[in-house]
């Protein structure tokens, strides 16, 4: 009974599989190749896409880096810290302001400089104490205001103005009958601003090329000039001598040398020219020129100021 069964089935079997027809040998190659073919193309395509997903997300970190803070640490000891405030940045069309004008310097408002006096007034003068005072009077006088000096002209090239006068004076003690025991003149000159001091480099260089030069053109007698050392006389002074051959009423040589004595007292751009001439053949008291000289640069001092 079982055997016939089992046999039947064998024959349903058989039956079945015959009706089925198995695909040629080329199809079933095909048909894998394709399948191949696709699980590549499938596979590349993950890939890709992977790699480009990769790549984005990169640059993104990247980019992003900088602009991101680390999260500040938290603490449970206080209130949170609050945020610093970050200065904004100005605006790339806002330009800060500027006190220099285009392609020159920055302006200022700092005044020329101040020209000095142009016009000398009679207290710029100085005036001799009561002692000294002959009677004479002064007056005022064109003409040089140095002595010859081989014919330089220190400093006339930046004058300004000038005045001058002459002024007789006696020592203490000279009687009023008797006649003054010298003469001054006394010139003050204004200076371009900054040049006095070249006026007063100019004299001192001018005495020391000359030496000596006779008193006139026509004359045998000579004068001798040189430089004395001087200080504590306004801004600077200059002091300077000159000798000639001290001579009788009758022009005879009494053995000595005549001796005057020439100051240019400097204050700012003002110089004040002490030449003591002397009286009938006197030399210059040295004590004497020097009280006047402090007199003079004081005037000068107070006209200033």
């Amino acid at each position: 009974m079982m055997s016939r069964d089992l046999n039947g089935l064998y024959r349903a079997l058989a039956a079945d599989t015959d009706e089925r027809v198995l695909p040629a040998p080329d199809r079933v190659r095909r048909r894998a190749d394709r399948r191949a073919r696709q699980r590549a193309a499938f596979g590349a395509l993950t890939v890709a896409v992977l790699v480009a997903g990769t790549a984005a997300g990169t640059r993104w970190v990247l980019a992003a880096g900088p602009d991101v803070d680390p999260a500040p640490a938290t603490t449970t000891d206080g209130p949170s810290p609050s945020p610093t405030a970050t200065p904004s940045s100005p605006s790339p069309t806002t330009r800060p302001p500027s006190s220099r004008t285009p392609g020159g310097p920055p302006k200022t408002s700092a005044r020329p400089p101040d020209p000095g006096p142009t016009s000398i007034p009679d207290r710029a003068f100085f005036a001799l104490a009561a002692a000294n005072v002959t009677g004479f009077g002064n007056a005022s006088v064109p003409g040089p205001v140095l002595p010859a000096l081989c014919g330089a002209e220190p400093g006339e090239s930046a004058v300004v103005t000038r005045r001058a006068r002459s002024l007789a004076f006696r020592l203490t003690g000279t009687p009023k009958e008797y006649v003054p025991d010298g003469s001054y003149l006394n010139s003050i000159t204004v200076y371009r601003p900054g040049r006095a001091d070249d006026a007063l480099a100019e004299l001192r260089q001018a005495v020391r090329d000359c030496p000596e030069q006779p008193v006139s053109d026509n004359s045998t007698v000579t004068r001798r000039q040189r430089l004395l050392r001087d200080t504590g006389y306004g801004d600077e002074s200059v002091l300077f001598e000159t000798r000639t051959l001290s001579r009788d009423v009758n022009g005879d040589p009494t053995g000595g040398d005549e001796v005057h004595l020439i100051r240019a007292i400097r204050r700012g751009d003002v110089v004040t020219v002490l030449w003591e001439q002397g009286w009938e053949g006197t030399s210059t008291d040295r004590a004497q020129f020097d009280a006047d000289s402090r007199r003079a640069v004081e005037a000068i001092r107070r006209w200033l100021t």
